[in-house]
């Protein structure tokens, strides 16, 4: 049984993350971590916090902190709001780990050896009034492409092509606003992706029948466009330095590599970061090094960031000549809007994480965004799409049969699991649908189609209804209590394997739904299917509790409460 190493897009240091951040890369790749983790497969789960660059170094002057302490409180604040999504991470790191900046100097230190690396003199923007030149993201000014009059010096948020500050119309400086600007002459790396390009076309084409056809798409974009050699160091205090024992005197000038070279690199060194926590029992070159045909390693990530690990990582990777642990799956996304507005970090504009969990517990949410994951192309978060989705599924569909089933129960029969009659057709056809639904929700699950995943375990949760409906207990029990008690022993089981199979999407509903039963030895990790046509998990006499209400209905002023706080359309 392979193992696999599942990474999510690094979420930026500088601030809190939008809904969109999370149901692109984190939340998805938690879901399918914990349904892996619970059919038995060996899981690695690595994330981290991306903390260099030019951003990084701006918020913290904006909070008049040195930039190392910002990027430790930033990285607690976000994990905070991770553990409130119940992710479930195996490790949660940081780029600015000693791991990370060594292992990246020892691929710098590869690709040079190798020829991929070249000093080359550029002019750069420079600014008398900061005193000093301006990396990337230090210039903004209008985007030559699309006319987005706050784009930045490396990319353009409106419609994402990659810049170089020079590109920029009116530049002026991210700092002091300066729009006195200078060009001037300055040293560089680059790194020659000109000389992989036949590589890395070669190896994407490996991949063309297996990735989703975003990611696919999106590679050969950029290689149709061609790859040019790109500067990979940049002018800043904050980063991965350049080696002195390589370009001793670039290191003498402080030069320190581009974010986006070591960021990938990252997630080699969370890994080793992890392993360092525990070395006797931990291995992190077993995850990486030389494993392709042990390790199965799937990469979550929105479409923006799809280019960065399908073409300039893998061609760092292979620049290194060394056995480095490539990339065998990239599920991307599409874009979630807000009322068809795009979330914004930088704008504040849409729903962040921590007011989602200030509003509603997590499982509101994750089953909310799963269920709408933008996977075929962009989907809009709407309040009323929102408390829509949540009354009709979360609080009638499942929520209404967990209440009714228990609390029923409990007042015609008491506090234990009663025992009724042998189950008849009513339950072998029950056991039937069920067994074909888990089927067909597993086989969402395994090749990521996360919507129709949601569908099939929504499609789970009305088959309970259906089966409520035919057999009304409420009216059974007048004239056949025996079958009236077989029928809420059934829907007991049904309750015990929604906890069991709903537990990637809403973890917490889960485990309350499993403690509501007493049973002594209660180990089930997933549910086969002649589990599932049986339904006997929880037998006769096992002592239940009712639960709280496990989802709330919003009502009609919660909607407007919430459309008053976030606004019901997008800003311009």
């Amino acid at each position: 049984m392979a193992r696999h190493l599942i990474t999510s897009a690094l979420p930026y240091i500088n601030g809190i993350k939008h809904l969109g951040n999370m149901v692109g890369s984190m939340l998805p790749a938690d879901v399918y971590s914990r349904y892996l983790r619970q059919r038995g497969h060996d899981v690695l789960y690595i994330c981290a916090t991306d903390e260099h660059g030019t951003p990084a170094e701006l918020a913290a002057k904006e909070q008049g902190l040195p930039v190392d302490e910002f990027c430790a409180q930033a990285h607690d604040a976000q994990k905070a709001v991770y553990d409130g999504f119940a992710l479930a991470f195996d490790y949660f790191g940081r780029s600015s780990s000693p791991e990370n900046r060594d292992i990246t100097q020892h691929f710098a230190r590869r690709l040079n050896e190798n020829g991929f690396i070249e000093e080359r003199s550029i002019r750069q923007v420079y600014s008398p009034v900061d005193g000093r030149f301006l990396p990337d993201r230090y210039v903004e000014g209008t985007c030559p492409h699309c006319g987005y009059d706050k784009a930045r010096g490396d990319q353009c948020e409106n419609c994402t092509r990659v810049l170089d500050p020079t590109d920029l119309i009116n530049p002026r400086s991210a700092i002091s606003g300066s729009t006195d600007l200078e060009i001037r002459e300055t040293k560089h790396l680059f790194l020659l992706q000109s000389k992989l390009e036949n590589e890395v076309r070669e190896w994407v084409s490996k991949h063309d029948k297996d990735w989703p056809q975003l990611a696919s798409s999106i590679a050969h974009k950029w290689l149709t466009e061609g790859l040019h050699d790109r500067a990979i160091t940049r002018d800043l205090d904050w980063g991965v330095p350049v080696p002195a024992d390589t370009w001793p005197e670039l290191a003498a000038e402080g030069k320190v590599f581009y974010v986006w070279f070591d960021a990938p690199i990252e997630y080699i060194g969370a890994t080793k970061e992890w392993a360092d926590q525990d070395p006797e029992n931990r291995d992190w070159k077993s995850w990486w090094y030389d494993v392709d045909t042990d390790v199965r390693y799937t990469e979550f990530m929105a479409k923006d960031n799809v280019p960065f690990h399908t073409v300039m990582f893998p061609a760092t990777e292979l620049g290194v000549r060394e056995p480095w642990k490539k990339v065998d799956y990239v599920k991307a996304f599409n874009w979630l809007t807000y009322y068809g507005g795009k979330f914004s970090t930088s704008q504040k504009r849409g729903v962040f994480t921590d007011q989602a969990l200030d509003i509603l517990p997590a499982d509101y949410w994750r089953y909310f965004l799963i269920a709408n994951a933008p996977e075929s192309d962009d989907s809009s978060f709407t309040w009323e799409h929102f408390t829509a989705t949540v009354n009709k599924d979360l609080a009638d569909t499942l929520g209404n049969f967990v209440n009714r089933v228990l609390s029923f129960s409990r007042k015609r029969f008491g506090d234990d699991v009663p025992a009724g009659g042998t189950p008849g057709e009513a339950e072998a056809k029950l056991g039937d649908e069920i067994a074909a639904l888990l089927a067909e929700y597993e086989s969402h699950m395994e090749s990521l189609q996360f919507r129709k995943a949601a569908a099939a375990l929504r499609a789970l949760w009305s088959a309970g209804n259906s089966y409520l409906e035919e057999k009304a207990p409420w009216l059974e029990i007048k004239t056949d209590k025996d079958g009236a008690a077989l029928t809420l022993r059934t829907a007991m089981n049904l309750i015990h394997l929604y906890a069991v199979v709903s537990e990637p999407f809403i973890p917490a509903t889960a485990k309350t739904m499993r403690e509501a039963f007493a049973l002594a030895d209660d180990t089930a990790t997933w549910v086969s299917a002649d589990e599932a046509k049986a339904l006997t998990a929880v037998p006769a006499s096992t002592p239940f509790t009712v639960p709280p209400v496990l989802f709330a209905k919003l009502t009609d002023e919660d909607l407007e409460t919430y459309k008053t706080r976030f606004g019901g359309e997008p800003t311009a």
